[in-house]
């Protein structure tokens, strides 16, 4: 079995009295994509720079690319790409100028280098802006050419750090496209993020971090089921009947049902999935309830964060 791409133990990180990491373990395995989730100061920023060698561990150790970040930090940066919060390309610089010096950075020869700066400018869809200034770019797009810088020396792990923070929906299903795109070419990803949608959609693994503290682990199916059961929900068509549906759904699910009578709706918790709808389907059927809706419903990963720390992702 291949050495995990990313394997920390224990990373602590004070400051003076302030600790914002407080033992925290993680492990990336080879290809695939960990996401670690939390709000504004929960250590997320601080846990890629410690794993980047950009800040020095307290306490604990951490492995990445098969060599410690405090006494090989340079075979580490050599293997590694780090797309940070703020875009840090020049903005006199067309993209594919950046994109050049970035790679002559890297000891690229000056060949290498300008075809790799067209090969990036493709897969990122900037060969249209690739003679424009980067000041003229748009959000979405500085954050693209962002990222192609960070894959000029083709690493082996991919640091994102908040990648879409202040991008408009389309631009970030744009690089979500971008992010897929390179984990199918073997790119290991550790991707921090705020957005319980984008954890969702990208990772194979969430950690859900909150002062410090991983506080929860799994995929989201996981941690949906950890913190919350599903629940079924009716919408009755007779606002009339709406107590006799509630009546059937308490007793199917043996619990207590929660009642909308402005939308007609009553939800209650299931521990029995499927099966519970079909019976409730059942139900309403035999007692000639018409309904206009009836769905299973799994907790949302804002509920699962709620459960967890008392109070909505950010």
């Amino acid at each position: 079995m291949a050495a995990p791409a990313i394997e920390a133990t224990g990373l602590v990180k004070t400051f003076g009295a302030f600790t914002a990491l407080d033992g925290v373990d993680l492990t990336l395995p080879r290809g695939a994509v960990t996401a670690v989730l939390g709000p504004n100061g929960a250590g997320k920023t601080t846990t890629v720079r410690i794993l980047t060698t950009l800040t020095a561990a307290t306490a604990g150790t951490a492995i990445v690319a098969g060599f410690d970040v405090a006494t090989h930090a340079h075979e580490v940066r050599r293997r590694i790409g780090l797309a940070a919060q703020d875009a840090t390309v020049d903005h006199l610089l067309t993209g594919f100028e950046n994109l050049v010096m970035v790679g002559e950075l890297h000891q690229l020869p000056r060949r290498e280098a300008r075809d790799r700066a067209r090969q990036l400018l493709e897969t990122f869809a900037l060969t249209d802006a690739a003679d424009r200034r980067t000041e003229h770019y748009s959000g979405g797009m500085r954050r693209r050419l962002d990222l192609a810088v960070t894959l000029v020396a083709n690493p082996e792990i991919l640091f994102l750090d908040e990648p879409t923070t202040g991008l408009d929906p389309r631009a970030r299903a744009e690089l979500w496209d971008v992010i897929e795109s390179l984990v199918d070419t073997g790119v290991s990803v550790l991707l921090t993020t705020q957005y319980l949608e984008e954890a969702e959609r990208l990772a194979d693994d969430i950690l859900v971090v909150d002062h410090g503290h991983i506080i929860a682990s799994g995929n989201a199916r996981d941690l949906k089921r950890q913190l919350g059961r599903d629940r079924i929900g009716v919408t009755v068509i007779d606002s009339a009947r709406l107590d006799e549906a509630g009546d059937i759904l308490r007793r199917v699910c043996a619990t207590e049902v929660e009642i909308d009578r402005s939308v007609r709706t009553i939800t209650a918790p299931t521990s029995t999935g499927l099966g519970g709808l079909t019976t409730v389907a059942h139900a309403l059927d035999d007692a000639g309830i018409e309904v206009e809706d009836l769905a299973l419903r799994q907790p949302t990963l804002d509920e699962v964060f709620l459960a967890l720390t008392g109070r909505p992702a950010e």
